[in-house]
């Protein structure tokens, strides 16, 4: 018989089913024994009665979380959690669990705390809530690449071996590759570039980068996916806003039509489709707002307390959770951003009080990359690979890089980029 998923089983009222999957719960009563049991689309109850005396007696001692398979008849009961149930014929343990379960799939009163929760992630992982998060993700990958796809958008994939830096050496992990010397990327920066220059003319990527941060914060990761993007022909970095805010209402207008009410059912938050264009504000008016209306002051960057009161604040005066921090200080920008003005051609989208893109206009023009590079005490032989790609004819461009773990931790009211990400690592996990 062919396997029918949890959430097909509606459609099968009255007929036999083969179903397979963990048990969630064991309800064992005098003359009637509950077994609930869940895959990935849901959780079924299942029942056995006393006049099936073998199955009756046997299947109750069977332990949480073993895998099992279930024949039985699908039946309308009213009482039960999903309104049907399957009374049961026939199971097989496929396999067995051990008893001393180190930490609940079901919880009850007060869970683990979320290191020994990452320490058993497999198990973690089987809770509906957190087999949601990552059906968010999928279809929010989905959702850019629908995006992108309609939009002239080709995918690359960049190297992970680098030889130089693209950010800064001091977040580099360094490693011996067959006698030299090499890093692990900490961006696809560089190469998003090279493929400007190439003629790809838009590109995007969704890869893992590195970062040796010892920063252990809510939102600090030492390897994270990062999702990028870089177009050619732009003239400024206001289009690459336009095309992030773009992408961005695409992304949430999805979500939300697929899993709006059960995020309010399992996170108790509400999936709000952005209004376009989202709020702009200049670094230098953002640090003057924030030390007139809430005297908080920042030094040539935002912290963490000021990018939340900026938020709170457009919230407030604009109603938008989204807004544009451009033009930066080049104090605090890398080499590559264009300038003008004295400032970069730069910006970070803050969302519910945390920065979770920055983006520019790249500096595309080879002598000018080169003075900047040096101004900001780069060395040139570091870098020249870098530089070659722009020797012979580059158009103007620019980008952005998103986290999407951020994105989903903000978007869910989730407290840890941890506990939206497969398997964290930080300064201080390397397993499971």
């Amino acid at each position: 018989m062919e396997r029918t998923k949890i959430n097909g089983l509606k459609e099968k009222i009255g007929k036999k089913v083969l179903i397979k999957g963990f048990i969630h719960e064991i309800r064992d009563q005098s003359k009637v024994k509950f077994i609930l049991i869940r895959d990935n689309s849901g959780i079924i109850q299942t029942v056995t009665t006393s006049d099936k005396k073998e199955i009756f007696e046997s299947i109750a001692k069977i332990s949480k979380e073993s895998v099992i398979s279930i024949e039985g008849i699908v039946k309308s009961e009213k009482q039960a959690p999903s309104r049907i149930e399957i009374q049961v014929e026939k199971y097989e343990i496929l396999s067995e669990s051990a008893n001393d379960l180190p930490i609940s799939v079901v919880e009850k009163g007060k869970p683990p705390e979320l290191p020994t929760r990452l320490d058993y992630r497999w198990l973690d992982l089987r809770k509906p809530k957190n087999l949601l998060i990552f059906k968010i993700w999928t279809d929010m990958e989905a959702a850019m690449r629908e995006y992108w796809l309609s939009h002239g958008f080709i995918q690359i994939y960049t190297p992970k071996f680098v030889a130089g830096a693209t950010e800064s050496g001091a977040e580099l992990f360094s490693l011996d590759y067959f006698g030299k010397k090499a890093s692990l990327a900490q961006s696809p920066q560089f190469y998003k570039q090279m493929a400007m220059a190439s003629g790809f003319e838009r590109v995007f990527e969704i890869g893992p980068v590195f970062r040796a941060n010892k920063s252990h914060t809510v939102r600090h990761d030492t390897e994270f996916t990062s999702v990028d993007i870089e177009v050619s022909y732009i003239k400024s970095h206001e289009d690459v806003m336009k095309i992030e805010e773009e992408w961005m209402g695409h992304i949430f207008k999805r979500i939300k039509e697929k899993y709006d009410k059960e995020i309010k059912e399992t996170f108790g938050v509400e999936i709000i489709i952005p209004k376009i264009p989202f709020p702009r504000i200049t670094m230098a008016e953002a640090l003057a707002l924030l030390k007139k209306e809430y005297k908080h002051s920042c030094i040539g960057d935002l912290d963490p307390e000021g990018e939340r009161l900026l938020c709170e604040h457009f919230k407030k005066i604009h109603g938008s959770e989204f807004v544009f921090v451009k033009d930066w200080p080049i104090e605090v920008r890398p080499f590559y951003h264009m300038r003008e003005n004295g400032l970069s051609k730069s910006y970070d989208l803050l969302w519910k009080g945390m920065e979770i893109t920055t983006g520019a206009q790249r500096e595309h023009r080879y002598e000018i990359l080169k003075e900047q590079a040096k101004e900001k005490k780069v060395p040139l032989e570091g870098i020249k690979e870098y530089l070659k790609f722009f020797r012979y004819g580059c158009p103007p461009h620019g980008g952005y890089a998103l986290s999407p773990t951020r994105v989903l931790m903000l978007m869910l009211g989730i407290k840890n980029v941890r506990e939206v990400t497969f398997l964290p690592r930080d300064n201080e996990r390397l397993n499971p």
